[in-house]
């Protein structure tokens, strides 16, 4: 009689997977970044939407989030 156990076995390796988790948070960081900004009275403008963190960082942090899960992609196994 054969014994038919199936040995799971994963796309990518360990390290690719803690990349990638990385690239998640980094992404997520980066739109917890971009939140906020709104006002309570909607006929007063709020000049804070337009602030450095909103306009430069937060989509930098994003981009480099998604730098991060290619690279957890493309990284060859050992």
């Amino acid at each position: 009689m054969k014994n038919n156990e199936q040995t799971t076995e994963f796309l990518f390796d360990k390290v690719n997977y803690k990349f990638l988790l990385i690239a998640i948070g980094v992404i997520a960081l980066g739109f917890i970044l971009m939140s906020g900004g709104g006002s309570d009275n909607p006929k007063v403008f709020n000049e804070d939407v337009f602030s450095f963190r909103r306009i430069r960082l937060a989509p930098t942090v994003v981009l480099i989030g998604f730098g991060i899960a290619i690279y957890s992609i493309f990284k060859k196994s050992k």
